[in-house]
């Protein structure tokens, strides 16, 4: 058996901008474990607010490829992963989490849902993301979105023209759902400031308006808003998601920060048992990253499944979108080939 990676310079078609930061290279690691003929593949997609940069994904890879022994053994894989990285490289994990799955799922000619017992439901319909830049480059996003087919739009927030910003693109698209996104980027006293404008907006949820640490400041803000509030940068691991449920009605689940599909899955359990939403969301990634994600997506309430179709130079191809609607990836696998 063998395990091989290759890091890749994903480009976004446009400059890619959020309340951090804007960037249209992003560097994303495709791990391949082959063993008996066949392969499972899974992708790396670091991102520096949680501790992981290129350099990092390749300088822990050969320290963790070595846990794939049993791919049967999915808990024992986690194990052995936390075992020799205790904190932190969660997409590395994910990359070879995701290797296990597909493998397993190819050796006996199933997709990766199936294999796992999960939902057959239809997907929720996913949102496309609206990125951070002027107003007449985000109403220009917003209208090409909604001519594509696009009816559910996330908008990129956290700045201090944020009500013009809405109101431009409520003008610009009037019939269709918004979702904000704020990225940790307000204050306690803008966030109030700006229930109002959601509300006038007809916004449908409110993304992590606040610092990732500042949970009573989003439990204040729950008790004021009509909006529910969705935490993306608050949730690192599986184990916060019982913290989160005081302070927010739902929760955004990405693969790449939190270890892999099934820490992803276990996440999800753990948020219902906690009377939370689910959104199933991703990074930037390639079709790779985003397929392994949309196996989960049947059981959620929100989908927010877009990082592909923002690139310019998607290595994978297979995933169907039609309408902006995202289909469940065929199998055997993940469902995607590279191209």
């Amino acid at each position: 058996m063998s395990v091989s990676w290759e890091t890749l310079e994903l480009h976004t078609a446009q400059p890619f901008g959020i309340a951090r930061w804007t960037h249209s290279v992003y560097p994303r690691t495709v791990v391949t474990f082959t063993q008996d003929g066949l392969s499972g593949r899974g992708e790396a997609a670091p991102n520096a607010f949680y501790g992981e940069t290129r350099g990092t994904v390749e300088a822990v890879l050969p320290l963790l490829a070595g846990a794939l022994t049993d791919l049967w053994d999915w808990d024992g894989l986690h194990e052995r992963l936390s075992a020799r990285m205790p904190q932190g490289h969660p997409s590395v994990k994910c990359a070879l989490e995701m290797a296990a799955l597909e493998y397993c799922a190819v050796s006996v000619g199933l997709p990766v849902w199936t294999l796992l017992g999960l939902s057959p439901a239809p997907l929720p319909r996913s949102s496309f993301t609206v990125s951070l830049a002027g107003v007449p480059e985000m109403r220009q996003q917003a209208r090409e979105a909604v001519g594509a087919g696009h009816t559910v739009l996330k908008v990129k927030l956290g700045t201090a023209r944020d009500e013009a910003i809405l109101g431009a693109l409520r003008e610009e698209v009037p019939d269709v759902a918004l979702r904000v996104d704020a990225n940790a980027g307000w204050t306690r006293p803008q966030a109030k400031r700006m229930l109002g404008v959601l509300d006038a907006a007809r916004v449908e949820l409110l993304e992590q308006p606040l610092a990732a640490g500042d949970l009573a400041g989003h439990a204040e803000l729950r008790r004021l808003s009509r909006v529910p509030l969705v935490a993306d940068e608050s949730l690192h691991h599986v184990r916060d998601v019982t913290a989160l449920a005081e302070a927010f009605d739902g929760v955004n689940l990405k693969l790449a920060k939190l270890g892999g599909p099934l820490q992803a899955l276990a996440a999800l359990r753990l948020a219902r048992a906690h009377d939370l939403s689910v959104m199933i969301g991703c990074m930037i990634e390639s079709s790779l990253g985003i397929a392994a994600a949309a196996h989960l997506a049947g059981l959620c309430d929100w989908a927010d499944l877009d990082g592909a179709l923002l690139l310019a130079d998607d290595p994978f191809t297979g995933l169907d979108w039609t309408a902006g609607e995202l289909a469940r990836p065929p199998g055997p696998g993940w469902g995607v080939e590279r191209r």
